[in-house]
């Protein structure tokens, strides 16, 4: 049974087209069963099965689920609300974004899957790049493996235009050692939203990417 129907879908198309909060007000009872109640449901779906590769995932839907409400204070865009919902399934939830197991938006025709090392603090990202350093064969043939180059293409992050010299020798021949973000993402076909193979479907791409997740999380557990 799928978890979303062709309803969700359309709430956000609408809302897209209409984000403000009288309109969103006049739709909250929509919004409450058609978007909250059952991406709260599929939340749990996740992180049960998050419990399969990790039993240290033991959190709760509201540790998980980002607010719908955008912070707009410091932002020119001033509509108050996101055009999808997102979530961190993993440890920790979304007060630990570096070890997280997997990130992801539901929205109107939008579907995508995150993994990876999107916010490390300045000691985990000097472990991930002396990780680099050290082992420059073993990571060049995880990102270019074709099961993930498949599903994620590529390595993505902002880079520092600096680095100390020990990094820097080896940037020429692996530019990924200037990241200061390691992630990666997946977007699949919208038409999966509504499939009860959804988690299947996110699930088939987190498990592409465990070899590498497993790299760039191993001096983070020291």
């Amino acid at each position: 049974m799928a978890w979303f129907t062709e309803d969700f879908e359309l709430f956000f198309k609408e809302l897209s087209e209409n984000n403000n909060r009288d309109w969103f007000l006049e739709n909250k009872k929509r919004y409450e069963k058609s978007v909250k109640q059952p991406f709260q449901a599929f939340v749990i779906d996740m992180i049960l099965r998050m419990q399969k590769y990790d039993d240290q995932c033991r959190i709760e839907p509201k540790d998980a689920i980002f607010r719908i409400n955008r912070d707009i204070r410091f932002s020119k865009d001033k509509t108050p609300y996101k055009t999808q919902v997102s979530a961190v399934i993993g440890r920790g939830g979304k007060k630990e974004m570096a070890l997280t197991g997997m990130y992801l938006e539901l929205g109107s025709g939008h579907a995508r899957v995150y993994g990876g090392v999107y916010m490390p603090t300045k000691e985990q990202l000097q472990g991930i790049r002396q990780e680099i350093l050290y082992n420059q064969k073993e990571f060049e043939n995880l990102i270019s493996d074709k099961t993930f180059v498949k599903y994620f293409i590529e390595m993505r992050g902002e880079k520092n235009k600096r680095l100390p010299s020990e990094f820097a020798e080896i940037q020429i021949e692996q530019p990924l050692i200037a990241n200061k973000q390691f992630y990666y993402y997946s977007n699949l076909e919208p038409k999966i939203i509504t499939s009860d193979s959804l988690i299947d479907e996110m699930f088939k791409r987190f498990e592409a990417s465990l070899a590498i997740r497993q790299f760039l999380h191993a001096p983070l557990n020291d």
